[in-house]
């Protein structure tokens, strides 16, 4: 069974382990530098405590930049779509640090604080408070990105320059105020912290759509699916991808710049074993994926990836594999019938497929076809079913799991792709019929 070694369950824990190591540590070195060498005078708990919060805020923040880079080697072990959660939520541990570091000052310590008005005040305490508000500014509007009506690409530009502004300003203002900075042990803990984040940002920013301008793809074919999907396929004018496996996605771009900030996240529906040529399918929901869905063939475009552990390449000792998707969540699960199709894999595969109608269903005939060569039970489940319809209908739910789910597919991996909210009712479906967690895999695709 394919299985590549770096995808094997000790490599995968052992690296997991490593980065997470790494980033306790990344987040506790500042506090055991700052504390050694000669102690400069204390101000009593409360603003000890305060100082603490605050450098383990800036070094949260450090690491954010990191997580946010699509650093493969960091997103490898987990995939991208946990790193990206796990940064939305150290973000607002980040803020709730810097407001408590505030807060302490204010309530302990407020003459430390000097005059708010920022044409009076020390130009290093303002520029703690610029940071402060800019990091505000990116949970804020990343949180509540819809509800402020930003549209993806002016909310990702406006992303990029709040974090850049806010992390400049809060080493300005630690530098400025010159608590615990003097000794050069200590200055160099911050000159490090602002190389490494400036080390990311030229490598995301400069040196990664640098490459990428240099392999380019072309755009060969458009093809229109059922439910409105459009398949573009790709091919490589320069390398093409590396360390690809089926089930993973990339960031693309059409027709404009590499450096550009305006990329999406597309699941690659085509498996490795099919290369080098990749195929997005991609259905028009608004902003840019509706004016990806008309991109003329021969288009240039550029391809960051891959990305994502949503693959049967980490899951080589199943027996078999339960396959749950809805509407364009087909893709990730399509690439990984394709994988074992050209691997002549023989394990049994049920997938519940779950669409409105009969006429939206993406690549039922691929689909069919497919199923000729594999050991593969395809269950279509229709919202709206036509009258002569025998098969199940409206939603995938727990009456439709145990009607086609056999006992022994218990131990199966589940591999669920669609809206969040079919997800989330599957998981507890599944885990009421006696399904472990470790065998429930999905991907969530609500990065931002």
């Amino acid at each position: 069974m394919h299985q590549p070694t770096h995808d094997r369950p000790w490599a995968v824990h052992l690296h997991a382990a490593a980065i997470l190591s790494l980033g306790i540590l990344a987040i506790g070195a500042p506090h055991v530098v700052l504390l050694s060498g000669n102690r400069v005078e204390s101000g009593g708990f409360s603003w000890d405590f305060s100082m603490g919060l605050g450098f383990g805020a800036l070094a949260m923040v450090t690491l954010q930049f990191a997580m946010t880079g699509r650093l493969r080697w960091l997103t490898h072990p987990f995939g991208a779509d946990i790193v990206y959660l796990c940064h939305r939520y150290l973000s607002w541990g980040a803020l709730a640090l810097m407001l408590a570091h505030f807060g302490l000052l204010y309530v302990f310590h407020e003459p430390a604080l000097g005059v708010l008005n920022p044409l009076e005040a020390r130009w290093e305490l303002t520029a703690g408070r610029v940071a402060l508000v800019c990091f505000a500014g990116l949970v804020v509007t990343s949180q509540w990105r819809e509800l402020l009506r930003l549209r993806y690409e002016h909310w990702r530009a406006l992303h990029l320059f709040l974090a850049i502004v806010g992390f400049a300003a809060a080493i300005a203002h630690v530098l400025g105020v010159g608590n615990l900075t003097d000794t050069p042990e200590k200055r160099a803990l911050w000159l490090g912290a602002t190389l490494g984040w400036a080390g990311i940002l030229v490598f995301t920013r400069l040196l990664r759509p640098w490459a990428q301008s240099r392999n380019p793809w072309r755009v060969v074919s458009n093809t229109s699916e059922y439910g409105g999907v459009h398949t573009l396929e790709l091919e490589p004018e320069g390398d093409g991808l590396t360390r690809w496996k089926p089930g993973q996605f990339a960031w693309l771009k059409v027709e404009r710049s590499p450096f550009s900030l305006i990329e999406h996240p597309f699941t690659i529906s085509t498996a490795p074993e099919k290369g080098p040529n990749v195929a997005f399918s991609i259905k028009p929901l608004g902003d840019h994926s509706t004016a990806l869905a008309e991109t003329p063939v021969g288009a240039r475009a550029y391809v960051d990836g891959p990305y994502g552990a949503f693959s049967i390449d980490r899951m080589a000792d199943a027996e078999g594999f339960v396959m749950i998707a809805g509407g364009v969540g087909i893709t990730p699960i399509l690439s990984n019938l394709h994988a074992l199709e050209a691997r002549n894999d023989k394990r049994p595969v049920i997938l519940l497929y779950g669409n409105p109608t009969w006429d939206q269903i993406s690549f039922r005939e691929e689909l069919a076809d497919i199923g000729k060569r594999l050991n593969l039970s395809v269950v279509h489940v229709l919202d709206d079913p036509p009258a002569e319809w025998e098969g199940p209908h409206g939603k995938i739910d727990a009456d439709v799991l145990r009607d086609h789910l056999p006992e022994n597919a218990r131990d199966w991996p589940h591999l669920l792709c669609g809206p969040r909210p079919m997800i989330d009712s599957l998981e507890r479906d599944l885990k009421a019929m006696g399904v472990a967690e470790r065998h429930i895999d999905f991907e969530i695709f609500e990065l931002v």
